[in-house]
């Protein structure tokens, strides 16, 4: 997630025994305010830090979802034939999170 003033990374931090976001010009969000990401501590070398998971990083596109006929979902591509071939865009449902690809 991103600032809304400055478009900084947003960071986890506790307050008041509670999980925010924050943002180094002072802005802060609650997490649970919109689909609430789950914010975890991990090791990593040594040093306990927080990470946020389950937030969906793709674009969004307007088209439709074979399964559920919602109009948005996340889009993007991946070389899976030879290097002379197209790649393939894969899709993913914002709504029912059914996935399906698209050769071109």
């Amino acid at each position: 997630m991103f600032c809304q003033k400055c478009g900084s990374i947003l960071r986890p931090r506790d307050k008041g025994g509670k999980k925010v976001l924050f943002c180094s010009c002072g802005f802060t969000k609650n997490p649970e305010e919109e689909i609430s990401p789950e914010i975890k501590e991990i090791v990593l070398q040594g040093k306990k830090i927080e990470v946020i998971e389950n937030t969906e990083t793709h674009p969004k596109i307007r088209i439709k979802c074979e399964k559920c006929q919602n109009m948005m979902a996340y889009y993007w591509t991946q070389q899976t034939r030879g290097a002379d071939e197209p790649e393939t865009r894969f899709f993913k449902c914002a709504k029912c999170s059914y996935t399906w690809r698209e050769y071109a």
